[in-house]
């Protein structure tokens, strides 16, 4: 598996990253041929894990927050294994289907649930500035906010981020 790690404020010792990587490659037999970007960050007196696994157009992330990295990083893990888990027959297609039999022996889990859409929306897009497209987001008081980008003539999202910053998703033709 390739991985990409990213240190802010806070430095791994050769033990946890043997223990990072030998997780990870327990993980890799789900994945036919997975990246993985790893970001540890010190925040007063916690760390802050986010994993993120990139394989075959589909993502999966996890992000934890704790006083050690290998805890952080051991909870990331089983979160991303619970959502391979809770939609298993939907990423069969995609994943390596015989890792499951390995993986997993046969215990109850949820109840899938379909997915189902309620409401359809729509509405005029307008061209705006990333900054006005914030503003409009909060006077409407959303999580997010998608608007026809007036640089690019495309359309993007700006979103609020957990630690109550702004991020811009832009489309990325392939």
């Amino acid at each position: 598996m390739k991985l990409n790690v990213i240190l802010k404020k806070v430095s791994l010792r050769d033990k946890t990253r043997e223990h990072i990587e030998a997780k990870l490659n327990k993980l890799e037999r789900f994945f036919r041929d997975p990246s993985a970007g790893l970001m540890v960050k010190s925040f007063k007196d916690q760390v802050i894990v986010e994993l993120t696994i990139k394989d075959g157009g589909m993502i999966y992330r996890a992000q934890d927050t704790g006083a050690d990295v290998s805890d952080s990083f051991d909870r990331t893990v089983d979160i991303i294994i619970r959502q391979i888990r809770k939609n298993k027959t939907r990423l069969e297609k995609r994943l390596r289907s015989t890792s499951f039999e390995e993986a997993f022996p046969v215990e109850p889990i949820e109840e899938e649930r379909e997915f189902k859409v309620v409401k359809n929306k729509r509405f005029e897009v307008k061209p705006l500035s990333v900054e006005e497209a914030i503003l409009q987001m909060e006077q409407i008081g959303h999580q997010f906010y998608m608007f026809m980008n007036d640089e690019t003539d495309q359309i993007n999202v700006v979103y609020r981020r957990n630690d109550g910053d702004y991020g811009l998703i832009e489309p990325e033709a392939r």
